[in-house]
């Protein structure tokens, strides 16, 4: 008896569909992805539950015939490739002929559309990839697709769907993301009756930046303009000594289209190497155009990845281009500071850097705080403290050895426990601004807030919508100043909007410990050296900062002795 069987053509259909429609995110990406290819000028993406009950995308593109209406439903089906040596140099956003049929096949689907041409436009109705309803129908020139219930017909796949916020946040990163590369298009996002995302069509990718990210993102970058050879380089990145502490704000553009990709990635980390303070990334919104027949697309089933047929060129294209824009910035001013060089100058229209070094985290809340004064009481086996290695290490005696701490990660370590007893109590002291902060927020800032919102307030920010995506910070933790407050809020609305529920508590606490820690090259009196080390072998992970990254490292009596060449 045969082992291999062919798959019934239900169940086939139905894995081939699992390759390009993962989640809600997946059908937004090709749906848009064909309106920008119809040439559309205005594009309206409307969601219910976070795209898991319901997906509308409206453009006002070229339509279709009936003809084509029908038609575009089949496998394979395309109007963007007619040949094999198409393939060769796809110029346009979709061209696997799959995304129609994918959705269809999961979901309930109508199609509604027209090119203009006669006095109807043509309705499509499927379920589970077959026809349920062909129409005529009055409709303007262009194109409706309303997908309903997305994996209705598989549970499997349906229950690992994530909450309707999580959803909803991819969802709005791409659309942020894809607007960035079509500035002259017009995108909103609705979602239920809430408008999230409205961008109007303007001319150039900088206003596009100021619609969605704000002022400030704008303002601490530098502007990159490179061409060598068949390839050009357009877009912004970080002014030094800036930069993030996470990627988030890093997004690739190969022929408008926005991928991954290792290549751009390591060319963006080698250009800042040295330029930015310790774990900081830089920000980057990079537009790199290249000759079609360079650039394979055809290597990721979502699309989300492409090839370079000569990967070193566009490494060294990109590497060169933000290292022009650098030069070009340090030659308007004197210097361009590297890391560690605190209170360098900046470029035009910035103030003095700020230094690494805040003497003002030492006059925080004494139960939060270093102490300004005395020497902590001798205790039984605790390292003897030594004295201090580059402003960064305190290098203390122990029974076996010599211990290297680093001072940063200890001090997050101490003031992430007391933290989380603060946080158990529900009593975080909170300051009120007599004039509330106002703070920007880009599209996915604006979901990550709305999802975050209880946990935030429990940790001392409390954020009320003053219309459109201005929010009023009126409360926030007392460990903070006003403008400190609004970039630690922003960095958290970043950086916790995918994590888990018991995960982004951890991460607020551990973000707001790092953020008044002490600093690296920050010098230390001896007693407050003595009372960190003091206080962080009292904590339940002297070892690791809550971050994961080591606080100790510990020489041995035996390998110091052995180097020395003593025999004891």
């Amino acid at each position: 008896m045969a082992r291999i069987k062919r798959l019934p053509f239900e169940v086939s259909q139905k894995i081939a569909a699992g390759e390009v429609i993962e989640r809600p995110f997946s059908v937004v990406k090709e749906l848009v992805e064909n309106s920008l290819d119809a040439g559309a000028s205005e594009i309206r993406v409307e969601l219910l539950a976070g795209g898991k009950r319901l997906i509308r995308v409206q453009d006002d593109g070229a339509g279709m015939s009936r003809e084509d209406a029908e038609l575009c439903f089949e496998r394979h089906a395309t109007s963007k490739l007619s040949s094999e040596e198409d393939l060769e140099k796809i110029s346009t956003l979709g061209f696997r002929g799959e995304a129609l049929a994918s959705i269809s096949v999961v979901s309930e689907i109508v199609l509604k559309t027209s090119d203009g041409q006669g006095e109807q436009g043509s309705r499509i109705e499927r379920k589970a990839g077959e026809a349920v309803a062909i129409t005529d129908v009055a409709f303007p020139r262009g194109t409706s697709i309303e997908v309903k219930d997305i994996f209705y017909n598989l549970p499997a796949r349906r229950k690992f769907l994530r909450s309707e916020q999580s959803e909803l946040g991819h969802i709005v990163r791409y659309l942020s993301g894809v607007a960035l590369a079509y500035p002259d298009v017009r995108f909103s996002l609705l979602h239920g009756r809430r408008e999230i995302m409205n961008c109007p069509g303007v001319g150039s990718h900088r206003e596009r930046l100021f619609q969605i990210y704000g002022k400030d993102v704008l303002d601490r970058l530098l502007e990159i303009d490179f061409r060598e050879g068949r390839g050009w380089v357009f877009g912004y990145s970080s002014r030094p000594p800036g930069g993030r502490p996470d990627r988030a704000h890093q997004l690739f553009f190969v022929n408008k289209r926005l991928v991954k990709d290792r290549v751009l990635q390591a060319a963006l980390n080698q250009a800042y190497r040295g330029f930015l303070e310790k774990d900081r990334f830089p920000e980057a919104f990079i537009f790199l155009t290249l000759p079609y027949d360079e650039v394979d697309v055809n290597v990721h089933p979502t699309k989300a990845e492409v090839r370079f047929h000569e990967s070193q060129f566009a490494f060294h294209l990109l590497l060169g281009s933000i290292e022009t824009a650098l030069l070009k910035a340090r030659g308007v001013k004197e210097i361009y500071p590297k890391a560690g060089e605190a209170g360098a100058t900046m470029g035009v229209g910035e103030t003095t850097a700020r230094p690494l070094t805040r003497a003002a985290r030492l006059e925080a809340p004494e139960q939060m705080a270093l102490p300004k004064s005395g020497p902590a009481e001798e205790e039984k086996g605790r390292p003897r403290v030594l004295g201090q290695y580059l402003d960064m290490y305190i290098v203390a005696a122990g029974e076996e050895g010599l211990l290297v701490i680093d001072q940063h990660n200890a001090h997050e370590r101490v003031l992430f426990e007391r933290y989380k007893e603060i946080d158990v109590q529900k009593k975080w002291p909170r300051k009120t601004p007599l004039i509330p902060v106002l703070v920007d927020l880009s599209p996915p800032q604006v979901v990550s807030l709305e999802k975050n919102q209880p946990l935030l307030e429990e940790a001392g920010f409390r954020a009320e919508a003053m219309g459109g995506r201005t929010y009023a910070l009126n409360g926030f933790p007392d460990i903070f100043e006003a403008e400190e407050a609004r970039d630690v809020l922003l960095q958290l609305l970043d950086e916790i909007g995918e994590e888990e529920s018991d995960r982004r508590r951890e991460k607020i606490l551990a973000t707001l410990a790092c953020k008044t820690a002490v600093k690296a090259h920050e010098p230390l009196a001896l007693d407050k050296m003595d009372y960190l080390v003091e206080e962080l072998f009292r904590t339940s992970n002297p070892a690791l900062c809550p971050h994961g990254r080591p606080i100790i490292v510990k020489i041995e009596k035996a390998e110091i002795e052995k180097g020395l060449k003593r025999n004891p």
